[in-house]
């Protein structure tokens, strides 16, 4: 049987990639590992890690296609982010300008839960841990 260790990383294609290095590096707090500029693809790819973990490669590409979102489009539904205190994080984005869903609660955990959009319209929630 196939042993999967982990989730290595999740790759997000921006359409702006200064607005979105900022989002994601500024209003989300995450920490550059590495950025390279690839001139063969005219391509940024921005190695972001929570923590300390390596998990998000943001990429630029020239004109990338729209991404469909909602109603519920087929294929990857949205990157959820853990965090101790929902209504703070939610109260934090707010604060920076991110409009936030309202706080739910999950009927199957009972932990809160709460979604927002990147620059690009791609869905975040953020999810009790």
């Amino acid at each position: 049987m196939l042993q999967l260790s982990r989730i290595h990383h999740i790759a997000v294609i921006c359409s702006d990639y200064e607005r979105s290095k900022r989002f994601y590096t500024e209003i989300l707090g995450l920490e550059v590992v590495q950025e390279i500029y690839r001139e063969e693809r005219r391509s940024y790819k921005l190695d972001l890690a929570v923590n300390g973990q390596y998990v998000i490669e943001l990429f630029s590409f020239p004109d990338p296609p729209q991404r469909p979102s909602r109603p519920e489009a087929a294929g990857l539904r949205h990157l959820a982010f853990a965090v101790a205190d929902v209504a703070a994080a939610k109260a934090a984005l707010e604060a920076r300008g991110v409009a936030v869903e309202e706080i739910r609660t999950d009927l199957h955990t009972g932990r809160q839960f709460t979604f927002f959009e990147d620059p690009d319209g791609l869905p975040l929630e953020l999810y009790e841990a």
